[in-house]
């Protein structure tokens, strides 16, 4: 029997969602876009966030010793992941931990590698901080990503790249990358003083028993030259408090990102945020695990609909809410692709082209959203692309 609501539909319209902007002006349509989820929050959090309310004093706030427990803690019973309390730095968000780990391990012109297709602001704050690009493209065997390690350790010593972005697990392919896979990446990253940002933010989202491998758990070594980042907010739904942490272990990597952190100004976190953290992490669990049941539901709807009644190509992920979508049968071409999706099925997705080159004639679905939802999304899919 579930214990949480994973049914109810929250209006979102009158609240400044911006997964749902869209639909103000069109009511009929449909988003399965931007990474939040369209479930309602964990109560406990709900309930110390109405507790903080009430109080009416909304001041400053230091991280207290219950957060980072909660987040140690966390991250030892879900990931066998142990590290000092001095190693965990906040921030607010995931997207600027990549900024401040540009700005504090690279030199402006100097190069920066990344896994295309990927996540956009990885490439966007690459080229914002005025680095050089360095798209190193994953191939897609059988339905899923794998990195082209030959091609890998080309484009780390032909661009003498000085730092690494990784997406652990991956989005938008779902990819949960094997304790073998990691221990490649980190070798090339050693013979070639390369530092490694391991974005693990879906980390906890984990579908279909497969397991998450924290990049510092694969070897004591990579520990040196690796900056973790992570948060609550993709597994509970709390991105709108802003609350971020990273995981540096080596002193003088971490030295480099606080002073950064100091330099932008950036080293006070909302305290709902904080409070957000530390209480989906204390209480959180059983939630996530029922959670997940839903999203491994709602993604083997889409995949079986949408392989059986259409041409679209499923790429079925090992972790996260996120569903990539291959629409090239159809040779549409992007905006034809992007008209149809909007105008026709009336569902507002991702367009695969923002995660890179490799993500023409592509989409990226969210699944996460009651079943109801799913269903609605992926029966116009069904009519607008029936084979």
């Amino acid at each position: 029997m579930t214990k949480y609501d994973f049914t109810t539909i929250p209006n979102r319209l009158t609240h400044n969602s911006v997964k749902w902007k869209e639909v103000q002006q069109d009511h009929e349509k449909l988003p399965l876009w931007v990474a939040d989820m369209d479930f309602i929050a964990l109560p406990e959090v709900t309930q110390s966030i109405h507790e903080y309310a009430d109080y009416g004093v909304y001041g400053y706030a230091y991280v207290e010793e219950r957060l980072l427990d909660s987040v140690q803690t966390w991250e030892k019973e879900q990931h066998h992941y142990s590290f000092s309390k001095e190693s965990l730095v906040f921030m607010d968000g995931v997207v600027p931990g990549l900024s401040l780990a540009i700005q504090s391990l690279t030199q402006r012109n100097e190069a920066v590698l990344i896994n295309t297709p990927v996540y956009p602001p990885f490439a966007r704050t690459v080229k914002l901080n005025q680095r050089k690009l360095v798209e190193n493209s994953l191939l897609e065997e059988d339905g899923k990503f794998f990195i082209d390690f030959e091609q890998l350790e080309k484009d780390i010593v032909d661009n003498e790249v000085k730092l690494y972005l990784l997406c652990n697990p991956h989005n938008p392919g779902g990819r949960v990358w094997s304790k073998e896979e990691l221990l490649k990446i980190g070798a090339l990253c050693q013979k070639y003083n390369v530092c490694l940002v391991a974005d693990e933010i879906h980390q906890d989202l984990t579908l279909f028993g497969h397991q998450h491998h924290s990049f510092n758990t694969v070897s004591k070594e990579f520990k040196n030259f690796s900056i973790i980042l992570s948060s609550a907010s993709k597994t509970f739904n709390i991105a709108g408090v802003k609350c971020a942490y990273a995981i540096i272990e080596n002193e003088t990597l971490r030295r480099k990102f606080l002073n950064q952190r100091t330099a932008n100004n950036q080293g006070e976190v909302s305290t709902l945020g904080m409070l957000a953290t530390t209480t989906a992490y204390q209480y959180g669990g059983e939630w996530l695990t029922q959670l997940k049941q839903v999203l491994e539901q709602n993604v083997q709807y889409v995949k079986r609909e949408l392989t059986e009644k259409t041409k679209i190509k499923v790429m079925f992920p090992e972790a996260t809410y996120l569903i990539w979508l291959d629409f090239s049968a159809y040779q549409l071409g992007d905006e034809a692709l992007k008209s149809k999706l909007s105008q026709k099925a009336k569902v507002i997705l991702n367009e695969g082209k923002s995660f890179g080159t490799e993500g023409e004639n592509h989409a990226r679905f969210n699944a996460a959203a009651p079943f109801s939802i799913i269903e609605e999304a992926t029966q116009r899919l069904v009519k607008a692309f029936e084979s």
